[in-house]
């Protein structure tokens, strides 16, 4: 690994321009490719569709929404769980060149006000499950005139009425005068810092970033392979990811219905191309090692040695050192006894690209995973970048760092250490908000918000949150993301952990038990059948959160140390008073919330 030099600017080199000049069109041709072959499988619906069945269902719904006055450049919004329907839905909004969204379905009544006045929808398609929320928020809102219920009643309409509504329709020459300038989507941030913002991407954006990464960095198959939708539709990852990139490389999508469930779908359906934010592996590496600490001794000693072995020969890797023959055949034969096992179990046996970001993950994590096979790459991007900025080539991965400028990006870093990126896919405007636009995008180059270094490689590292810095009382500067990744990976029994020390004399924690591991880990301590609220508050929890602290303050410098914590009874949910939809911290909501707490722990003697 060469990390001697540090840039301060680096070009990803020429990007790769479209061969369709909008998604509709990308999408007509993967469809004449991929004919009969299944487009969409959704287990759990006990439904199955074809490409060909997919571009029906689209045009009728297109027909739908041509009949009751929705037209170009109309903005639709969609409140949907993880449902076959979206992807229909959204494909004949953006056949008829119109501008559809989804909307996060953890949002309170008066958070989907707001985003309904600020796109200023005139239709949305709801989930019957979503309907008394939507109805709420739009109540006296004069420009939502459609309400489509996809699953029930209760709306203006149904999906199976728009359907029926002009059947022959055909919504190709609208299709064909939409251009790469003209939108796509919007994607409301998830407001960590304030309301959320519309970020407006183009046609372009989307079709350009897509192109670089599928054919440069990512080499997925044309018309082979499969991906899983789990994930928010309101989330830039998701629709890139699990939505775009299939109809563009014609990619089977299968519906996972609930995200608790995907380490179950993960061995089902095998995917080509899987996505996740860091608590998933996580978890995952937590798992494995319980189920390796339960083997027979013998057993357990040859898992642990070949373990060792595998990330010996990583590190030497990373290093970029020989690796010795014996220990190279160790590992070799660690994965045929093990490892490949573990690959099949998981349903990373035929993967091309696997790809973690949202938050930091500590290297730890991604060794392990290395050393059993599944070599995960790190991405950085944002909503306003269409998703990515940098990433790791599967066949280049530099741990620690995630990846160099994707073709078509530049990468500058200025005085204060801030990223700044310069590229076709960054977002046309803020919806709305002209001077945060202005703002945020100066002679064309976008504030990122991320404070970061550039290697002699062209390989990014993100340090933290431009506004997320801790600086304590001695003036020292501090990542609290990452000192909140290291507590994270500590012990499974955290799920969620704040750090807390701007302008303090030392650091704090306010630390949230696992919903999933608390109870396994009671049950085997002789503390079953207690609440998450009562296992906040059991001596033995609380020592084993304590060792956990320990462990994580042993790989932490020493004034990024937590000298104090307090278990937080309950549990912090998506789109509640502490974790954004997409599962971001809300930091000055927490120290709000939580400010006696806070104060508490630095009251008390040290």
């Amino acid at each position: 690994m060469t990390t001697s030099h540090a840039l301060t600017e680096f070009s990803g080199g020429p990007g790769v321009e479209p061969e369709f000049p909008n998604l509709y069109e990308a999408f007509l041709a993967t469809v004449g490719r991929r004919g009969d072959s299944p487009a969409i499988v959704a287990e759990d619906e006990g439904v199955t569709m074809s490409w060909d069945e997919l571009a029906a269902r689209a045009r009728r719904i297109a027909g739908g929404l041509d009949s009751i006055g929705l037209k170009r450049g109309d903005r639709i919004g969609m409140l949907l769980g993880y449902r076959s329907e979206f992807i229909p839905c959204d494909l004949a909004a953006v056949s008829l060149g119109a501008l559809p969204f989804s909307i996060y379905q953890t949002l309170a009544p008066d958070q989907i006000r707001y985003v309904l006045e600020d796109s200023g929808a005139s239709v949305v398609i709801v989930e019957a499950a979503y309907l008394d929320n939507l109805l709420e928020a739009a109540r006296d809102l004069d420009t939502v005139r459609e309400i489509v219920v996809i699953d029930g009643e209760g709306g203006t309409t149904t999906l199976e009425a728009l359907e029926a509504a002009a059947p022959e329709f055909d919504p190709g020459p609208i299709a064909a005068e939409v251009g790469l300038d003209d939108p796509l989507t919007l994607i409301y941030t998830s407001g960590t810092t304030g309301p959320p913002k519309g970020v407006l991407l183009t046609q372009g954006n989307l079709m350009r970033m897509l192109s670089a990464v599928t054919h440069g960095i990512i080499e997925l198959p044309l018309d082979t392979g499969k991906v899983i939708s789990w994930l928010p539709a309101a989330h830039i990852a998701e629709r890139a990811a699990n939505y775009y990139t299939p109809m563009m490389r014609g990619l089977e999508i299968h519906i996972c219905p609930d995200p608790k469930r995907i380490i179950e779908y993960l061995p089902k359906v095998r995917p080509t191309w899987f996505f996740a934010v860091p608590r998933i592996w996580e978890k995952l590496k937590a798992g494995l090692e319980a189920n390796l600490a339960g083997l027979p001794e013998e057993q357990r000693q040859g898992a642990t040695a070949g373990l060792e072995a595998a990330i010996r020969q990583v590190r030497l890797k990373q290093a970029g050192e020989p690796v010795p023959e014996e220990l190279a055949a160790a590992v070799a034969r660690a994965d045929e006894a093990l490892f490949s096992n573990l690959r099949a179990a998981l349903g990373f046996d035929q993967y091309i690209a696997v790809s973690v970001s949202a938050a930091p993950i500590p290297l730890e994590v991604l060794e392990f995973f290395h050393a059993i096979g599944i070599e995960i790459g790190e991405l950085w991007g944002m909503s306003e970048t269409c998703g990515v900025i940098t990433i790791n080539p599967p066949d280049r991965i530099k741990l620690g760092t995630v990846g160099p400028p994707v073709p078509g990006t530049d990468l500058r870093v200025a005085e204060d250490g801030e990223l700044l990126c310069r590229s076709p896919y960054v977002m046309k405007e803020y919806l709305n908000k002209p001077e945060k636009t202005a703002e945020d995008i100066t002679d064309g180059w976008l504030h990122t918000g991320d404070i970061g270094a550039i290697d002699e490689d062209g390989y990014v590292t993100i340090l933290d949150r431009k506004k997320e810095l801790i600086i304590n009382a001695a003036g020292k500067n501090m990542s609290p993301s990452n000192i909140e990744a290291e507590v994270k990976v500590s012990s499974p029994l955290i799920n969620n952990c704040v750090v807390i020390g701007d302008a303090r004399p030392y650091n704090v924690a306010l630390i949230v038990l696992d919903p999933d591991f608390a109870p396994i880990w009671a049950a085997q301590n002789g503390i079953e059948g207690r609440s998450l609220e009562e296992l906040a508050g059991e001596e033995k929890v609380q020592a084993e959160i304590a060792a956990g602290v320990e462990r994580a303050n042993a790989k932490l410098a020493r004034v990024e140390q937590l000298k104090k914590f307090r278990i937080i009874p309950g549990e912090w949910l998506p789109g509640g008073d502490e974790l954004t939809p997409t599962m971001k911290l809300k930091r000055r909501p927490i120290s709000d919330k939580y400010e006696a707490e806070i104060e508490s722990l630095y009251a008390e003697q040290t």
